[in-house]
């Protein structure tokens, strides 16, 4: 798995794509909650669930069928007023998304099971086929240590950087919508 920094700061960046109004402290705690809850599932180690089933780690809360019932409820649960309208759809993208990219960095990291995108229709785990990023350790206590500086090496290159390039592309284009158009 890529560590809850990565996938906190994944979530971070896409919410810059939104506005001012929108973007509340509420909405970014909930964006960081949703990209990190996948794992989450890792609690079913305590309870005997192997890691390949379809409750165990990288299993049905990594899919895609979880991340828009996660959209969904958080939006449902945080944002009733504005659930039926179109700042409820966007709310409802975004924290999908937010969820869904937990999936798409896990697939992407050199160790595990790989992710069952498609559960529960599926429980087929899948990689990308370029897997850049350095698995993260489980155990907090692991992280720690020389494994715990490779794995945040590799998600600044791969994860940090690009998303650091997507805030600034973002505020570069909405900096470019709000000043006037000088046809002179």
């Amino acid at each position: 798995m890529a560590s809850i920094f990565a996938h906190g700061f994944t979530a971070f960046a896409l919410g810059k794509t939104f506005s001012k109004e929108i973007t509340t402290l509420k909405f970014w705690i909930l964006g960081i909650i949703c990209s990190m809850l996948p794992d989450a599932d890792v609690i079913g180690f305590k309870f005997a669930i192997a890691y390949e089933d379809f409750w165990g780690h990288r299993g049905f809360s990594h899919s895609l069928v979880f991340a828009l019932l996660l959209g969904i409820l958080i939006t449902f649960i945080f944002y009733n007023k504005q659930f039926f309208y179109k700042t409820g759809l966007s709310l409802i993208l975004y924290f999908t998304i937010c969820t869904a990219l937990h999936g798409v960095l896990d697939a992407m990291t050199t160790g595990g099971l790989g992710i069952a995108f498609f559960a529960p229709f599926d429980n087929t785990r899948y990689f990308l086929p370029w897997r850049p990023i350095v698995v993260s350790p489980i155990a907090a206590s692991r992280f720690f240590s020389m494994w715990g500086i490779k794995v945040l090496l590799s998600e600044l290159i791969w994860i940090g950087i690009p998303a650091s390039i997507y805030i600034l592309a973002v505020q570069y284009v909405k900096k470019r919508k709000i000043q006037p158009q000088n046809n002179g």
